[in-house]
């Protein structure tokens, strides 16, 4: 059994990274600090509930790849 710890731990380091990503190509992209911080605002307050809920789904309804 998977907990819901883990769920959220692996939800919290994949947002670091990404919200990094996207804010260093936001800024190299716009050339703008304060567009690339709202931008990274609003994706990491969005995205971790995306990413929870995705993965739940995984593990609770599609069995593809695991061994029986």
């Amino acid at each position: 059994m998977v907990s819901y710890k883990r769920h959220v731990a692996k939800t919290i380091s994949y947002r670091i990274i990404s919200t990094a990503i996207g804010f260093l190509a936001m800024w190299f992209v716009t050339g703008s600090i304060s567009v690339s911080a709202g931008f990274s605002i609003v994706e990491l307050l969005w995205k971790p509930l995306q990413y929870f809920i995705h993965e739940r789904i995984w593990y609770k309804w599609i069995k593809y790849g695991l061994d029986k």
